[in-house]
């Protein structure tokens, strides 16, 4: 295992704050709603007990993105949970975000973690979460170097909600890159409640889901049990914030 030098109290519990967030984390995608209204399915996604919501706005306008970020942070402040912008540093600030998720293709991790980390010290606002798709250990690593604060590792299954998602690593990739790193790893592609038990049991801290949830029949319901699957897995993946390093704890 990598080890890293004493981090500090402040450090350790912000890390905690985050794993917890990543347990169950939406990201949005308003062609898989089955036609409902995304604030529809947001709301019902949030009453079944996601943790985390991702905005994903590929095709809008700059305005047309930020007059939805602001419809939708009213709504995940309204019930206590973190919203991270896709791709777009710009309307993560502009609607207080309390982070920011970037591909391989996008603003590089080294920028945008200066440019978030300038903001916030000049406003005084709290760090702000970047979290990288990467899906090798290289990447993985590179992005932990560069100032990311988690890795949405994956697919770890094959999807088809992410045209650009690439081939599926499988459970041994995400286990390879949750070993590789210190900061909190989530696994997405594919995963639904009933493999969720494996992708923790692979180190993951959580589930990243699209249409498990956006195109369930009952969204509230296939939320519930996403997060009923993670809660039951949690005490077999306890995070060792106290040591500084990555790992479980059997």
């Amino acid at each position: 295992m990598k080890s890293e030098g004493a981090i500090s109290t402040g450090a350790i519990a912000a890390r905690s704050a985050l794993k917890k967030a990543l347990r169950v984390y939406l990201c949005t995608d308003r062609a898989l709603t089955l036609n409902r209204p995304l604030s529809q399915a947001i709301d019902e996604a949030i009453g079944g007990g996601i943790t985390l919501l991702q905005l994903r706005e590929k095709d809008a306008s700059t305005g047309g993105f930020y007059g939805i970020a602001c419809r939708v942070q009213e709504a995940a402040r309204a019930a206590g949970i973190p919203l991270i912008v896709n791709d777009r540093l710009d309307i993560a600030l502009a609607v207080g975000a309390e982070g920011l998720h970037i591909g391989q293709s996008d603003l590089p991790v080294a920028a945008a973690r200066r440019i978030c980390d300038e903001y916030t010290g000049a406003t005084k606002k709290k760090r702000l979460w970047i979290g990288v798709s990467a899906g090798t250990v290289e990447e993985a690593r590179s992005a932990e170097r560069d100032g990311a604060d988690y890795i949405g590792a994956g697919p770890i299954f094959p999807t088809g909600s992410k045209a650009d998602a690439g081939d599926a690593i499988g459970l041994e990739g995400l286990k390879a890159i949750t070993r590789s790193v210190h900061i909190p790893v989530v696994g997405i592609g594919g995963i639904n409640a009933d493999n969720t038990p494996q992708v923790m049991a692979a180190g993951s801290v959580g589930v990243a889901v699209i249409s498990a949830i956006l195109s369930a029949p009952d969204i509230r319901q296939a939320a519930a049990a996403i997060r009923a699957a993670v809660s039951k897995a949690v005490p077999k993946n306890a995070w060792r914030d106290a040591l500084g390093g990555r790992g479980m704890i059997q």
